[in-house]
């Protein structure tokens, strides 16, 4: 996170109705969920299995139960992804199980903080709310913020924030229901967001401001250079990938399209390849479907008891599954 959105998140939180303003996300989005990205390490690798399959809160939880405890409880949700109830859950079947996942986290985030946005209780929320739950001290209190970087955050953000709400109104009653809501909040898990999505990535990296993205701007998004000092192997990596597969019509530079084309990638579905992997390292006898048994065989991959505390406040009542 950028240091001066620290800085007035910290803020806002602290002294508003622990409300923020919508923050810059992980630029690459395949249609889910925040997950730790795939990495090569083995126990690494089982956490985003654990989270494509659980949601990252669920996932922390049974990596607090006993081996006994994880299957007692995988083997009910199993139960629940063998849709058509014949004892064999297929790739289509998981990967629709994954998909549920990912939007049940969406849904639940803004569920969590709905009533922090909700002023008047009506079950909607206006622009003015979102506002002043968001930007309400700021606004009342602004010699409070004489630092030119805080106070250019704040003018940067709100008509930021406004523009975007006025996007997820779908039907253009200048309030949000739960649904446009939680298109606002997030806008990569809804296609009538995605050019939103796609402007302020621009507006993000394009440092010079000519609405476009040149290699230096892309490389500093992700890497602070430290000066004469050298570049890691991993940027120099990312100079050809711009140079390769961002660029596409090697102008030097990503436009609008550009951009798209890379944090809004088409050909990769992220459900799918997982399920694909999930059945592929758990189909004993190979015959491209799972079996109670085969999970539970391989039960680790699926939901773990690595007995790690992340520290978090583990609530959620299981029972369900």
């Amino acid at each position: 996170m950028d240091s001066y959105r620290l800085v007035y998140a910290v803020l806002l939180c602290t002294l508003a109705v622990h409300c923020k303003p919508t923050l810059r996300k992980e630029r690459v989005h395949h249609d889910q969920a925040e997950l730790s990205k795939r990495p090569d390490e083995d126990n690494n690798s089982l956490k985003y299995d654990h989270e494509a399959f659980l949601g990252k809160e669920d996932a922390t939880t049974f990596d607090q139960l006993t081996p006994e405890e994880s299957k007692d409880r995988l083997g009910k949700i199993v139960d629940r992804i063998d849709g058509d109830g014949d004892g064999y859950i297929t790739t289509s079947e998981l990967k629709a199980w994954i998909r549920r996942v990912q939007k049940r986290y969406v849904y639940e985030n803004v569920a969590k903080v709905w009533s922090d946005y909700d002023l008047n209780k009506d079950d909607r929320v206006s622009w003015e709310e979102y506002k002043q739950a968001t930007y309400g001290y700021y606004l009342s209190n602004p010699e409070e913020f004489e630092d030119e970087t805080d106070q250019f955050s704040f003018r940067k953000m709100l008509p930021r924030d406004e523009r975007r709400f006025h996007a997820a109104d779908v039907n253009g009653d200048q309030t949000s229901d739960r649904e446009e809501f939680t298109s606002f909040l997030h806008p990569e898990e809804f296609d009538h967001m995605k050019d939103i999505v796609v402007q302020e990535t621009l507006e993000d990296i394009d440092r010079n401001g000519d609405g476009h993205v040149d290699e230096d701007e892309y490389i500093a998004d992700m890497f602070a250079h430290e000066e004469g000092g050298p570049e890691p192997d991993w940027v120099k990596t990312e100079r050809d990938q711009f140079s390769d597969f961002r660029d596409l019509n090697k102008d030097g530079k990503m436009d609008q399209e550009e951009i798209r084309h890379w944090i809004l990638p088409k050909d990769y579905d992220h459900a799918q390849a997982e399920a694909r992997h999930l059945v592929y390292e758990s189909d004993l006898d190979k015959d491209k479907m799972l079996t109670k048994d085969e999970v539970l065989e391989n039960w680790n991959m699926f939901v773990g008891s690595q007995a790690t505390n992340y520290g978090e406040d583990l609530t959620r009542n299981h029972d369900e599954f």
